[in-house]
């Protein structure tokens, strides 16, 4: 009776095992109010073995679920449990988990209007597992989840509920709520039916209800009834819709029909255009045929003109030849010639050897002329020297002479005194001389290395000042940067790239350049920024344009906006909107990618723009240094691979490695605020060390300063010594000079002066004859250079003889050029006229094939061949005029492809919607049809449904002596119930209004048993349903419920109450779960098993 699932009897004849004794059995066995029970210890004793297998619940475990933070696992038995405990320690939390775990709404089990209210306060989410027993005929894809199934829901603070659901191994089989609706079907579990599941605020509502119409909707919802009802409903207003829907077709259908007529009678007056198309088929194969012979008539001027060009090949091969022997004659002529300046030029090499040969020997009495002279000059030199030798000794003999007699003995004494004396004082001045010397190199050598490390230090500094100034413009870039990352580039990049969208927009460029392409362009891995960098250097702030128009304006664009300073480079090349094809001779060598690969380039004209510039597809980028050598090194290098780079930019070739002077990427680095802290503290160490260089510069000018004063003092001081050395040194050689001479020194004098008097003779008779040797030289020499004279007339007679032959020369060549440039004309015009014969040769070829593909297309229309005179233009008139006529017609009876289209689709309309009112009608007649049946079977049903309730009532009334009745009034949907405590013919019925409250509680139980006789579900749950019972309903209550579990041992039954059931009696049917009374400290919940 399940709303989502029906079996017919023929499907499944068994729906479940069934226990030895049957329902009918039990309505026969039923004990009445004459009637003694047995003693139901010995009938709970004796009960079968037989279980459930398959939708009852083995255990259930709930975590921060409500108030607890854990519950469980309870582990319930096949028939009876009591979960039994104080208020607060989690007897309805295990019932509303029960509910909202298998699928129920959180408003249905009264505990709160929301999913998010089960959580405790505290926790981001609850969880409850329940364990479903899948086992026997009715198991739920046994294969699959095996003998159980285990169901885990979790709900979360916001209140989503998702679901696991689980084989027996725990293995999660789905995730999806209608995996869980189907399992509930299979099983016909109806959490939702207060039969099934009778909580404690819907028992208490029922206990308390006093409406007879809320009693008959409890009776209708639980046999499910209301459903069937409801379903019924929904049938009956969709059939009023359907009757609705035949209606409008059915004015439909006559429309339909009037417009199959139209056609129809439009259709049929078509015949008389048969006549108009066969004369119209007739023209078009006598048009296809003469559009042949045309084409044919045409083809014989062009094969006219073919020959005639053909028989006048032969003039210009004539012309041809003629210049062609004209040439021939013309550079016959023009090697005479040659060969005769060759002669002329021979003899001209002929002589000059000798030619040669007289300029050496002219130059060389020339050169014995020189050095004759040289020797005359000396000799004239040494003469004139000793003549002055001479007048100088003779001088000296007579100032000797004059001397002796006038210096005395004394003065020589005094002088000698005075020349110890000075000469003592020299050498100690030349020792003081000396010492200054020394000094002053020692001052010299530390200025000259205090100013060497000072320019060592001032090239240092401007170098570092410079980096300073570098380092600040980076950083102000980058500051600037934070907001635009395009500044990186200059701060003119976004005033640059606006003028270039400006100008593409007013049409100035065919093509919008790409640039800075470094901004174009992102690394995958931010490691390799500085080895990327390195690599591309300034392309990162190229443009390229796609041709050499767009790069003017572009360079225009770039000196308005960047009036000074460098401005980025401009790579010209034609964009094409794909990527180079690079893999014939692109680096692939894993792990290691290739700059291509490392980057991400969204725009295949800046891929393309690297790949041809820089070659970025054969690049290797290998982090670590070493590793990048042993590749690139090793004995077989990766294939198609020029070089590689390192993380830290150093390049390595096959032979050699290069070290990166760039420390740091200032393009393409993606955190700027790491970049600018580098930056701040990177500029703040240079600033320290300039403070530094310029403290070690002001020290040196300190020492220069004091070096120079004391070399400067040195050096007068030394100056002055000298000028006394100086003095004393002339007075010591005054006084030497002024020694007394002697008498005997005269003698080598005048020795000396009879010697210079001989070599005077001596020298001047070498003179002479130096004199009479350069006559006869110069002689020589005058005659040799008057030979060589004469020679090189006569070569230059020779080659003046030359001139007119090479004027000649010239003209003979003048004519070769000009025979060759009209041979090269008439063969110009020859290939020209070759070309136009194959020209003309391709015509008549192509309009052989059209004529021969006109022929086809004509024997397609017409096979056999017509040999019409008419023209094809007359013939495409007549055509013309039938087609207006045709097409005339049509339009008064329409195209007769669309008349007979429009027929035969309002035939097919007009049929098809007979057809489908034709099933609409039958449908709705079997629909009424079944309806009453099912109507009827309802209301049967019904009937039979509120007979045995009313009989399984008075049975379990009869147990402790009441008497009642059951009124159903169908009609108006009410249900009374009438009860009498004490004999039947004591006393009359009385409402259940005026019953006490355990009787009343009493009387719903009763009920409750009733509707549970006529109901199927695999577990029943009753929660505090004797919280009105006296100790003596409440006894009689739950002997009755347990001798209903007893015969029913299929079924599970979870009843929840306060009492401690210490009364009950032992049975291995019942199972009693205690619930320990809740700790106000400890929300965590342990629970005590009793197998009774």
């Amino acid at each position: 009776m399940s709303k989502r699932k029906s079996t017919s009897a023929g499907d499944k004849p068994h729906k479940r095992v069934r226990p030895a004794v049957e329902e009918d059995e039990e309505d026969e066995n039923m004990p009445d109010s004459d009637q003694e029970d047995p003693p139901l210890n010995r009938q709970l004793q004796c009960a079968g073995e037989v279980v459930g297998d398959a939708g009852i619940v083995e255990s259930i475990t709930l975590k921060n679920f409500m108030c607890h933070s854990l519950l469980g696992p309870f582990a319930f038995g096949s028939n009876v449990n009591f979960v039994v405990g104080n208020n607060g320690s989690g007897k309805s939390a295990v019932l509303t988990a029960l509910i909202v775990a298998l699928g129920g709404k959180a408003n249905a089990t009264n505990r709160g209007l929301s999913l998010k209210g089960f959580v405790k306060e505290g926790e981001s989410s609850a969880d409850v597992s329940i364990t479903l027993r899948n086992k026997g005929r009715d198991a739920y894809k046994p294969e699959v989840y095996g003998p159980a199934i285990i169901v885990d829901l979790r709900i979360t603070r916001e209140g989503l509920r998702t679901y696991k659901l689980k084989s027996k191994s725990g293995q999660i089989v789905s995730t999806k709520k209608e995996e869980l609706v189907c399992i509930l079907d299979n099983f016909n579990i109806q959490v939702n039916n207060p039969v099934s599941v009778l909580t404690q605020e819907m028992s208490k509502y029922f206990l308390h209800s006093k409406g007879e119409g809320d009693k008959y909707k409890f009776f209708m919802k639980a046999t499910q009834l209301e459903q069937m009802r409801e379903d019924f409903v929904h049938i009956k207003t969709t059939k009023h819709g359907t009757v609705d829907k035949v209606e409008q077709h059915g004015e439909i259908l006559k429309e339909l029909k009037r417009k199959y007529l139209e056609k129809e009678d439009r259709y049929k007056s078509l015949a008389s255009l048969d006549e108009m198309h066969t004369k119209l088929t007739e023209l078009q194969k006598q048009m296809a045929w003469a559009l042949v012979i045309e084409m044919e008539k045409e083809l014989e001027p062009m094969k006219e003109k073919l020959q005639s060009d053909r028989n006048s090949t032969a003039k210009f091969d004539e012309k041809v030849e003629e210049w062609k022997n004209k040439i021939e004659e013309a550079e016959r002529k023009y090697k005479q010639i040659q060969e005769h300046l060759e002669e002329i030029t021979q003899q001209v090499q002929e002589l000059q050897p000798k030619c040669a040969e007289l300029k050496a020997a002219a130059q060389k009495q020339n050169n014995l002329l020189k050095s004759k002279e040289v020797t005359v000059h000396r000799c004239k030199a040494n003469l004139r020297d000793l003549e002055k030798d001479k007048v100088q000794l003779s001088s000296r003999i007579n100032d000797l002479k004059l001397n002796i007699s006038q210096i005395s003995g004394a003065e020589s004494q005094a002088r000698t005194e005075r020349m110890e004396k000075i000469q003592t004082e020299l050498e100690s001045m030349r020792d003081k001389i000396s010492t200054l010397g020394q000094q002053i190199d020692q001052y010299q050598h530390a200025c000259v290395r205090a100013k060497e490390e000072q320019g060592r230090i001032r090239k240092e500094h401007g170098t570092l000042q410079r980096s300073i100034d570098a380092n600040v413009r980076n950083l102000q870039t980058m500051e600037s940067s934070r907001s635009n990352r395009l500044r990186r580039f200059g701060e003119h990049m976004p005033a640059l790239l606006n003028a270039i969208h400006e100008a593409h927009r007013r049409g100035q460029l065919k093509q919008k350049p790409r640039g800075p392409l470094g901004y174009l362009i992102s690394l995958k891995d931010p490691e390799l920024a500085l080895a990327v960098e390195v690599c591309l250097k300034g392309q990162l702030q190229a443009f390229t344009c796609d041709n050499h128009e767009d790069e003017r304006v572009l360079q225009s664009l770039m000196a308005k906006v960047i009036p000074s300073g460098r401005r980025p480079t401009i790579i010209t090349s034609h964009f094409l909107q794909r990527v180079h094809d690079t893999r014939s001779r692109a680096v692939n060598h894993p792990p290691y990618p290739s700059v291509l690969q490392a980057l991400e380039i969204e725009d295949p004209i800046v891929a393309n723009c690297l790949i041809d510039q820089r070659g970025i597809e054969s690049i290797l980028l290998i982090k670590n240094r070493a590793e990048a050598r042993k590749v690139m090194q090793g004995k077989n290098p990766p294939q198609n691979c020029i070089l590689a780079f390192s993380k830290d930019g150093d390049q390595i070739y096959n032979n050699r490695n290069y070290t990166a002077e760039q420390t740091r990427a200032n393009y393409l680095s993606g955190d700027v605020e790491e970049e600018i802290r580098h930056l701040q503290r990177e500029i703040e160490n240079q600033k320290g060390q300039a403070t530094r260089f310029q403290q070690q510069m002001k020290k040196l000018d300190e020492d220069i300063k004091q070096n120079d004063g004391l070399l400067r003092r040195t050096q007068v001081e030394q100056r002055t010594a000298k000028d006394k050395a100086t003095k004393l040194q002339l007075e010591l050689t005054d006084l030497q000079n002024t020694e007394e001479p002697q008498s005997e020194d005269l003698n080598p004098l005048e020795e000396d002066l009879q010697e210079i008097v001989g070599k005077i003779t001596s020298k001047r008779a070498e003179y002479d004859e130096a004199r009479a040797q350069m006559a006869e030289l110069k002689a020589s020499y005058e005659k040799a250079e008057q030979e060589y004279k004469q020679h090189k007339e006569q070569i230059n007679t020779v080659a003046e003889d030359a001139d007119p032959i090479k004027e000649e020369l010239s003209k003979t060549d003048q004519e070769v050029m000009k025979c060759k440039h009209h041979k090269k004309h008439y063969d110009e015009k020859r290939s020209a006229h070759l070309h136009g014969i194959q020209t003309l040769e391709a015509n008549e070829k192509k309009k052989e094939q059209e004529i021969q593909i006109s022929v086809s297309k004509a024997q397609e229309i017409c096979p056999e061949r017509m040999e019409i005179r008419r023209t094809a233009r007359s013939l495409d008139s007549e055509i013309n005029r039938l087609k207006a006529k045709i097409s005339t017609q049509q339009e008064q009876q329409g195209d007769r492809e669309e008349v007979v289209r429009q027929y035969h689709e309002a035939l097919e309309n007009y049929k098809n919607m007979a057809q489908q009112m034709k099933y609409l009608n039958t449908f709705i007649k079997c629909l009424d049809r079944v309806m009453n049946q099912r109507l009827q079977v309802y209301a049967d049903l019904r009937r039979f449904l509120s007979a045995r309730c009313k009989y399984y009532f008075d049975s379990m009334l009869a147990q402790r002596g009441y008497t009642g009745s059951m009124t159903f009034d169908h009609k108006n949907e009410t249900l009374s119930i009438s009860v009498q405590p004490g004999q039947g013919n004591k006393a009359d019925l009385s409402d259940m209004r005026s019953l006490s409250g355990g009787e009343r509680s009493f009387s719903t139980v009763c009920f409750v048993l009733s509707l549970w006789a006529i109901t199927e579900a695999p577990f029943r749950c009753l929660d505090e349903f004797d919280v009105y019972m006296d100790m003596v309903n409440r006894r009689i209550s739950m002997d009755m419920m347990l001798k209903v579990a007893s015969g029913q041992r299929y079924r599970q039954f979870i009843f929840l109450t306060p009492q401690s059931m210490s009364s009950l009696p032992e049975s291995k049917i019942i199972r009693i779960l205690r619930l320990k009374d809740p700790d106000r400290g400890n929300n965590a919940q342990t629970s005590q098993e009793e197998d009774q």
